[in-house]
C-alpha cells in the first residue's frame, strides 16, 4: 500500500486494525497488568495464565495486607524469609522485563518507520528498566537487611542472664502478652583506640507503655554510687550492700571512679567471673543495676559504640537541634588547653555526625548534667529525624552504620513486636526525667526517692499528665530557650588549638 508520501508499508491487519500508537499502549498496559497485551495480541493460552498469576498474587497480598498485616512484617523481619526475597525479586523482575519485551514483540506490527522502531524500543528499555529497578533494589535491600539482622540482633542460640524467658506468640494481636510496660536500657560505650575497655557514658532506660506508645527515659548519671542490685539477682549475694567504695582505711582500692555505675559494665564481670551466664556479662550486670536502682526489670540493652555515633548522624542527613548555649568542640581544663571551635547557639541546628557529636558529649566547661540532657535532646532528634522517607531512601548507609554501632541482646524472634511498638512511640509522647544533682545526691543517693519519683513519672505518662516536678516533656526540654547564650565563654586559643573554620566547627577527631 503506497501512502501520500510514496513510501510502501505493509500494514498488519486484525480484527481490529493496529495502530502504532494502540501497540505502545498496549505495551505499557501489558507491562503495568502483565499478561494482558499478550491476551490482546491473541496469544490467549499464555497470556491468561501470566494473567491469572498476576491477579492471583497480587489478592493474595492484598488480602494479607489487610486482615494479617504481621504476617507481613514478620516476613520483613525474618532472616530467613529475606534470604529468599533478595533472590526471588530480582528473578521476578527479570521475569517482568522479559514478558514486556515479548508483548511488545507480539504486538508490534511490520513495516513502521525507522523513527516509530526508535520511539518503541525506548518506550520497552523505559518500561523494562522501571521494573527492574526497583525489585533488583528490593532484593539488595532485603539482604541488606538480612545482613544486618544477623549480625547485630541475637541468635537463638544466644545466652543472657537477664533477658525475659517468656515467648513471644507470633502474629498475636498482643505481641507482648501479659506485659504492660517494655524497658530497653541504651547504653552509650566510650570504648575506643584510646580508651582500656568499656565503661558506657550513657546510661538511660526507655520505659514504654506496650498499648499506648508513651514512654519515659530515665537518665543516670554515670557517677551514680551504692547501687543495690535486686534481691532475686545472683549479683545480689555478691554485693550485700550494693557497689560502693569501700573506706579508704579498709581497702587499698577506694578509688571511687571504680564504684560508680559505668563501671559496673567491666568491673563485675571481672571481680565474679562466671556468675553470670551470658554472652555479655558486663551488659546484665549493669542491667541488674540499673534495675535494682529505678526499680524496674529491665528487659534488654541496646548499646552504641559512640564512636561510629556520626556515621549514624551522617547516614541520616544530619539532625536538626535547639542550641542554648555555646558548645565547645575539644579542649582539656586540666591541661590548660582551649576548644577549638564551637557549636553556636541557634534554634533548629542542622548538625552532622562530627558536630552532633560534640553537641551530646562536649566535656569544656560543662558537666555530666548538661550532658545528659543534650544526649536526650540528640535521642529525641534522631526519632524525629527517621521518617520513613529519610529510612527508605538512606537505607543502606543507616543499615551499614547500624551494623558496626550496635549491640543489643533483643532476639531476632521478637523484633516484630519491637516494630510494631516503634510505630506507636513514633506517635505518642515522650517525657523524661534526669536524676542531676538537683534531684538526687550521686555520691549517696536516697533509693525510695528515685523509685518512687520512677513510679510516679510512669503513671503520669499513662494518664497523660506527667508534671514539670516529676518528669518534662522532650518537646520542652529540648526547646530553643538559651538563658545562658549570653554567658561570657573563653575566646579559642590559637596558640593551643587549631584556628577555626567559619561556624567554628574545626577541632578534628572524635570527643571522648
Amino acid at each position: 500500500m503506497r501512502d501520500a508520501t510514496g513510501d510502501d508499508h505493509e500494514i498488519h491487519t486484525t480484527s481490529n486494525r493496529s495502530t502504532f500508537s494502540s501497540v505502545l499502549r498496549r505495551t505499557v498496559i501489558g507491562a503495568i497488568v502483565p499478561g494482558s497485551g499478550l491476551w490482546s495480541a491473541g496469544h490467549r493460552l499464555l497470556g491468561g495464565a501470566v494473567l491469572a498469576i498476576f491477579v492471583a498474587s497480587c489478592g493474595f497480598l492484598a488480602v494479607v495486607a489487610i486482615t494479617r498485616p504481621l504476617v507481613l512484617t514478620n516476613a520483613a523481619l525474618d532472616p530467613k524469609t529475606l534470604g529468599v526475597l533478595s533472590v526471588v525479586l530480582p528473578v521476578v523482575g527479570l521475569i517482568w522485563a522479559g514478558l514486556i519485551v515479548v508483548t511488545y514483540r507480539a504486538l508490534k506490527p511490520s513495516g513502521l518507520r525507522f523513527g516509530q522502531r526508535i520511539l518503541g524500543y525506548a518506550i520497552v528499555a523505559a518500561l523494562v528498566v522501571s521494573v527492574v529497578v526497583p525489585f533488583g533494589v528490593g532484593g539488595r535491600y532485603a539482604a541488606v537487611q538480612k545482613d544486618l539482622i544477623e549480625h547485630v540482633f541475637a541468635g537463638n542460640d544466644s545466652q543472657s542472664a537477664t533477658r525475659p524467658t517468656a515467648p513471644r506468640i507470633a502474629g498475636d494481636a498482643n505481641p507482648w502478652p501479659g506485659r504492660s510496660r517494655i524497658n530497653v536500657l541504651l547504653l552509650g560505650s566510650d570504648a575506643g583506640p584510646d580508651r582500656i575497655g568499656t565503661r558506657p557514658d550513657t546510661i538511660i532506660l526507655a520505659s514504654t507503655n506496650v498499648k499506648t506508645g508513651r514512654t519515659v527515659l530515665f537518665s543516670l548519671p554515670r557517677n551514680l554510687q551504692r547501687i543495690p542490685f535486686p534481691a532475686n539477682s545472683p549479683l545480689a549475694d555478691a554485693y550485700p550492700g550494693g557497689v560502693y567504695a569501700p573506706d579508704p582505711e579498709d581497702a587499698e582500692d577506694a578509688d571511687e571512679l571504680e564504684w560508680m555505675l559505668n563501671s559496673i559494665y567491666e568491673n563485675v564481670p571481672d571481680q565474679n567471673p562466671g556468675l553470670l551466664k551470658s554472652d555479655n556479662p558486663g551488659a546484665d550486670a549493669t542491667k541488674l543495676a540499673v534495675s535494682g536502682a529505678l526499680g524496674l526489670p529491665v528487659d534488654y540493652y541496646a548499646m552504641v559504640n559512640l564512636q561510629g555515633f556520626r556515621d549514624l548522624i551522617d547516614a541520616l542527613g544530619g539532625v536538626t537541634v535547639n542550641v542554648n548555649e555555646r558548645i565547645p568542640m575539644g579542649g582539656e581544663e586540666s591541661a590548660g588547653l582551649r576548644p577549638g571551635g564551637w557549636i553556636e547557639v541557634g534554634p533548629k541546628q542542622h548538625l552532622d555526625g562530627f558536630d552532633a557529636l560534640w553537641f551530646a558529649r562536649a566535656r569544656y566547661g560543662t558537666d555530666d548534667y548538661h550532658r545528659m540532657k543534650r544526649r536526650r535532646c540528640v535521642i529525641k532528634a534522631i526519632v524525629d529525624q527517621a521518617d520513613p522517607f529519610t529510612v527508605l531512601t538512606r537505607y543502606q548507609a543507616l543499615a551499614k552504620s547500624s551494623k558496626n554501632m550496635f549491640f543489643t541482646d533483643i532476639p531476632q524472634s521478637v523484633l516484630p513486636s519491637f516494630a510494631q511498638l516503634a510505630v506507636k512511640v513514633k506517635e505518642a509522647p515522650v517525657t523524661s526525667v534526669a536524676f542531676t544533682n538537683e534531684v538526687i545526691d550521686s555520691a549517696n543517693p536516697d533509693y525510695r526517692k528515685i523509685r518512687a519519683m520512677v513510679r510516679q513519672a510512669i503513671a503520669e505518662s499513662d494518664a497523660g499528665t506527667s508534671r514539670p516536678s516529676s518528669a518534662d516533656s522532650l518537646d520542652d526540654a529540648c526547646a530553643y530557650h538559651p538563658a545562658t547564650s549570653d554567658a561570657p565563654r573563653p575566646a579559642a586559643d590559637p596558640t593551643t588549638a587549631p584556628a577555626p573554620k567559619p561556624r567554628g566547627r574545626n577541632q578534628p577527631g572524635i570527643p571522648r
